[in-house]
């Protein structure tokens, strides 16, 4: 099986989630799809990316490819903009833990069948996640978990 890249969201895409999550339309999406504002830890400018997310009570979890997770480093403070509310929180980042990140991603998957793609996992017959392409997903991957205030 050829190596796949990980799905990179064109900008144009990020910019029109970032709208619909901000308007009165943010139901179409908001269930799967949050916005999460950090400070850029060279800039000290606010940086704000749509990004999916699974909850567990005030637990938000989420999982990357890019490079902007290193502004979240040390608990750091972030905004989220989760179904239409926005919600302090800091965030706990987890890059070396893949097996954290495997059991994390596997379940996410589960609910959010749309991001597989973005991780090159397919489903079994079951519809559940297969392991070994949910691992080799989780190598190159960075999982967020914030505390919410």
């Amino acid at each position: 099986m050829a190596e796949s890249k990980p799905l990179v969201m064109p900008p144009w895409l990020n910019r029109l989630m970032t709208f619909i999550l901000r308007s009165p339309l943010h139901r179409m999406v908001s269930s799967k799809i949050m916005l999460i504002t950090f400070t850029g830890r060279k800039s000290g400018q606010p940086y704000t990316t749509p990004v999916s997310y699974m909850q567990h009570d005030d637990i938000i979890t989420l999982f990357t490819h890019g490079k902007w997770w290193k502004n979240c480093q040390d608990d750091a403070p972030v905004r989220l903009r989760i179904r239409g509310k926005d919600i302090a929180g800091s965030a706990e980042v987890v890059v070396e833990d893949k097996e954290a990140i495997a059991r994390a991603l596997t379940e996410h998957l589960r609910d959010n069948h749309v991001d597989a793609r973005a991780y090159g996992v397919t489903y079994d017959a079951d519809g559940n996640p297969r392991p070994d392409e949910v691992r080799r997903g989780a190598e190159d991957a960075v999982m967020l978990r914030v505390k919410l205030a």
